[in-house]
């Protein structure tokens, strides 16, 4: 580090060059981020995803389907507008709702419209239907297409409001922090650098990866604090080196002392990102990609663009106090550790007793995978999805779409009777409401009486489409199958896995919401325990080898899994349980995944920030206590004002529309408050004076510590 902050120092002219034109060129690629991103993520390349491409292109099935619901609109009205959008001509077929009575009742009534669509065309379909019926009171579009037009309208306005309450209140902060204007505006500018940079890199890479939606809100809520977080620590220590040092010397100091504690940082945000990278669901890998390249351009510009700021600021950095530098005695915090310290038992035992309350609400977690309740209870789109769910019972029920092979045909004798035995089995099954074969569209019920009747002429012209709708010219038969249960249910999903492992003699194939919601689910449980085990391993012997200790590694990761499991009960009590304004809900499925991988590394910030300042401080003393006091006095108002700017940066998405990225943003704000506050300032001192010397103990390698060395000992 000392010979990369020397070559900084000589080349800082160069490098701040080196970002204004990387800023002005990434600007360019990511203002047409918007554009490429698609989907909210939930997509696994599994079963339900080859089946639906099957019943597509082999049985007819549209690619994609709208709804358009008339609320209080008369039948000539209703034949109107779609008279209107027919003649628009962008629909393969319109199943009007007065031809379908089931889709009908007299004061609401939805039409079913298909496509022949890639899902990448969607968006533009939305508009142009929506352009065509603006001014129809009554009349809403709505469906997946139209959930994935809006959650992606709303997640950018999010991002605007985020960022209007987010900043101002982050500037305020980091004054308090610095005292002058020149010094919190820097870390602003290192902020934007990396936040603009990562989604100009992301919009290079949009063209061959599929990016959800929620990359817009992530990365710029990741990359903003953290850049800012680090630039908090930098500053601080080059404020403290240039009262000793030249500025030249302060920065290369700064460098090889915060600078290192960035590194380790990073790396522990980084593996908890990358680890969600075995999970194979595109929201994951997206947030992992994104994170991941946030992260590293976070750490690059907080070591090279940062120093060469400061250098070309000198001691301007200076410029424009507000507010008076406080002396060492003044310093609160310092009494504060002395306290701590004077009471460990005490405080500890409390500090778990408000962790064990908090934990509480986590048995009661129900998981979902967000749908039509990410967008707020007053968008159009889902008041109109919902009337209609409600009206007609649609989310009493689901489909699963069936596809069946078999060596030779289902055209054949046998393979009629092979048929008619997979008919029965599923009308026999008590979740089954109904299926569709040719046999129950026909009322034939037997294969002999089949047989005979397509032999007749004129029946076997009515019969043979039938045949074909079902069976394709291989050994593919379809079938629909309705379930007495939602598709996001335990019961529909548990009604997959056992059919999937069915031995009924020959190979099928699932597909639908049940299959969809169960391959998603499956896919994280089945890789959860791999991820947890990279980051926490990982993490340990990460902290090991930064700070030559035992024990402070174990605690570490104890106590984070500890706020961690807080934070989720926490997250129950207010969206679940519904407080603080919100009406009763679910968790969304990726919240616990993405708030632990994020959470568990950003927590390691301020783990290294303190307990660097407290091994640097026992490397010249040999005194645990002294050490404790000195590094909780020295840092905890960095690490304060540090969580303080995480909180604002993320909570301010509390008050934004999407619901996974409000319950995201209000996971990683209160995630970071507990950290900061009571495991931090509360938990980490106490234990560091009950562990005494033993926390720079290690059984192997060259610790801080050795039992059989006095100049090792530990004063009282």
């Amino acid at each position: 580090m000392q010979r990369f902050g020397k070559w900084v120092t000589r080349s800082y002219k160069w490098i701040f060059t080196f970002w204004i034109l990387l800023f002005g060129m990434m600007t360019y690629f990511a203002i047409q981020l918007p554009g490429l991103l698609a989907g909210d993520g939930f997509r696994v390349d599994g079963e339900h995803e080859q089946v639906m491409k099957i019943v597509s292109e082999d049985f007819g099935l549209p690619a994609e389907s709208l709804f358009l619901v008339f609320d209080g609109k008369t039948d000539a009205e209703i034949d109107t507008s779609l008279d209107q959008l027919e003649e628009f001509g962008i629909m393969s077929d319109i199943v009007s709702p007065l031809a379908e009575k089931a889709q009908y009742t007299k004061d609401l009534s939805y039409a079913l419209l298909q496509f022949d669509k890639a899902p990448d065309d969607m968006p533009q379909v939305v508009e142009d239907i929506r352009d065509e019926i603006d001014g129809q009171t009554g009349v809403t579009l709505t469906g997946g297409g139209a959930f994935e037009h809006d959650v992606n309208q709303a997640s950018q306005r999010d991002l605007m409001t985020a960022e209007a309450i987010g900043l101002p209140i982050a500037i305020i902060v980091l004054l308090f922090a610095f005292g002058t204007i020149v010094a919190s505006f820097v870390p602003l500018i290192v902020g934007i650098g990396t936040v603009v940079s990562t989604l100009g890199i992301l919009a290079l890479l949009g063209n061959t990866v599929d990016l959800s939606i929620f990359v817009l809100n992530i990365v710029p809520m990741l990359g903003l604090a953290l850049s800012i977080d680090f630039a908090l620590l930098f500053i601080s220590r080059y404020r403290e080196e240039l009262t000793k040092r030249s500025v030249t010397d302060s920065v290369v100091m700064t460098i090889r002392t915060a600078g290192r504690s960035i590194i380790f940082s990073a790396v522990c945000v980084f593996i908890g990102l990358g680890a969600m990278l075995l999970i194979q669901v595109d929201i994951f890998m997206n947030i992992a990609l994104g994170g991941m390249i946030v992260v590293g351009m976070a750490v690059v510009s907080s070591l090279t663009l940062l120093p060469a700021v400061l250098l070309m600021l000198g001691d301007r950095i200076h410029t424009g106090r507000l507010l008076k530098e406080r002396g060492e005695e003044a310093n609160g915090w310092r009494k504060f550790a002395r306290y701590v310290i004077k009471c460990p038992v005490t405080i500890a035992i409390v500090a778990f007793v408000l962790l064990a309350i908090a934990v509480i609400p986590v048995k009661n977690m129900e998981l979902t995978i967000p749908q039509i309740d990410s967008l707020p209870e007053n968008f159009d789109t889902r008041v109109a999805f919902e009337q209609m769910q409600d009206t007609f019972g649609l989310g009493d029920e689901s489909t699963v779409f069936l596809i069946a092979e078999r060596d030779g045909s289902w055209k054949t004798t046998e393979g009629l009777h092979d048929m008619l035995a997979l008919q029965d089995q599923l009308v026999d099954d008590s979740l089954v409401k109904e299926i569709s074969t040719v046999f129950t569209i026909s009322g034939i019920d037997n294969v002999a009486e089949w047989e005979q009747t397509l032999r007749i002429p004129q029946l076997y012209d009515q019969l043979n489409p039938v045949l074909k709708n079902f069976t394709d010219s291989g050994n593919r038969l379809f079938i629909p199958v309705t379930l007495q249960a939602s598709g996001s249910s335990n019961e529909a999903q548990d009604w997959i896995r056992d059919w999937s492992e069915k031995d009924i003699g020959f190979n099928i194939l699932l597909g639908g919401e049940p299959r969809f919601n169960q391959e998603i689910f499956d896919e994280i449980a089945d890789h959860i325990v791999y991820v947890l085990l990279i980051i926490i391993v990982s993490t340990f012997f990460i902290l090991m080898f930064a700070f030559r200790s035992l024990i402070i590694p174990v605690k570490a990761i104890l106590m984070n899994i500890l706020g961690l499991s807080a934070t989720f009960g926490i997250l129950v009590y207010i969206f679940q349980y519904g407080h603080f304004g919100l009406n009763p809900g679910t968790v969304a499925l990726i919240i616990p995944v993405i708030v632990f991988s994020l959470v568990f590394g950003l927590s390691m910030d301020y783990e290294v920030f303190l307990i660097s300042r407290m091994q640097e401080e026992f490397a010249q003393s040999f005194n645990n206590d002294k050490s404790t006091v000195e590094g909780l006095a020295t840092t905890s108002k960095v690490i304060t004002s540090a969580a303080l700017i995480m909180i604002v940066l993320t909570g301010a998405f509390a008050f934004t529309d999407v619901m996974p990225v409000k319950q995201i943003g209000v996971g990683i704000a209160v995630a970071v408050a507990i950290d900061a506050t009571i495991i931090r300032l509360l938990l980490v001192p106490s234990l560091m004076k009950l562990f005494g010397k033993w926390n720079w103990w290690l059984p192997f390698g060259k610790g801080l510590y050795r039992s059989n060395s006095q100049k090792y000992s530990v004063k009282k």
